[in-house]
């Protein structure tokens, strides 16, 4: 399955509109007025499904990832020369990307790819091509991209 995930170019707050490869609209995620990142998930019928919230005052970023009210786990990052690294402590998943940041992939705790992560690098935007190997694990992919494009804004 994949997700073209794009930030809307007006906006006070972080926007963004979450697109399947036909063009229709799947989610729609709205940044709210907080001290960090705050990053409402709303589903394409305007009902929230998952939160993306920010930690302050921590040595380096970390994002706490929340389904409904349901918290399911932290991104954070890891402190590396080289190769951007990032904890992630739900589904047992672990992420590894590239130098400049721009391509991920996403392992499962057996080992399998979860998901690869692609930015797209000629536009206005940050617009990332998300593919996903199991539906089901497409809305914590989801807010792993939101938290790694607000770590990079932070």
């Amino acid at each position: 399955m994949r997700l073209l995930f794009r930030q809307r170019f007006f906006s006070w707050f972080d926007s963004y509109d979450i697109y399947d490869e036909e063009g229709n609209v799947l989610y729609v995620v709205k940044g709210q007025p907080s001290w960090g990142h705050c990053l409402k998930i709303y589903d394409a019928g305007g009902c929230e499904v998952g939160t993306v919230k920010e930690k302050v005052l921590t040595f380096l970023p970390k994002f706490e990832l929340y389904l409904g009210d349901d918290y399911v786990g932290s991104i954070s990052k890891e402190f590396t020369l080289l190769r951007p690294k990032y904890n992630i402590d739900c589904n047992g998943w672990h992420v590894e990307g590239d130098f400049l940041e721009w391509d991920y992939s996403v392992i499962g705790a057996d080992g399998s790819l979860v998901a690869e992560i692609s930015k797209q690098v000629l536009n206005w935007t940050d617009t990332y091509v998300i593919d996903v190997a199991r539906p089901e694990d497409e809305l914590c992919t989801l807010m792993f991209v939101l938290a790694v494009d607000a770590e990079k804004c932070s």
